[in-house]
């Protein structure tokens, strides 16, 4: 089952993403097989602020177990973090459900 992850970064926080990040991206490469899409979230100035993760777990419980084991999450990143299931209508510019 997918899941959305969105997860809004604290205010000010700009450093501790940066200073975090080499870790965040190689916890998400240990992860990759569970990866559908994920990035960053940008502010007015281009700058991150939050994540999207779309994530492929078995339930609930497992995608905020995933979430819960990002460095970014165990730095205290985020404001709030939000989990919900997602169905994907569209993929490579082409509808599929």
């Amino acid at each position: 089952m997918l899941f959305a992850i969105i997860a809004d970064d604290k205010p000010g926080a700009l450093e501790l993403r940066l200073a975090t990040r080499p870790t965040h991206l190689e916890y998400l490469d240990s992860q990759v097989e569970k990866l559908v899409q994920a990035g960053p979230v940008l502010d007015a100035e281009g700058k991150p602020c939050g994540s999207v993760l779309i994530v492929e777990a078995e339930d609930q419980a497992a995608a905020e177990a995933f979430a819960a084991a990002d460095p970014y999450a165990k730095a205290g990143l985020f404001a709030r973090t939000t989990i919900r299931p997602f169905r994907q209508v569209y993929a490579g510019g082409a509808r599929i459900g």
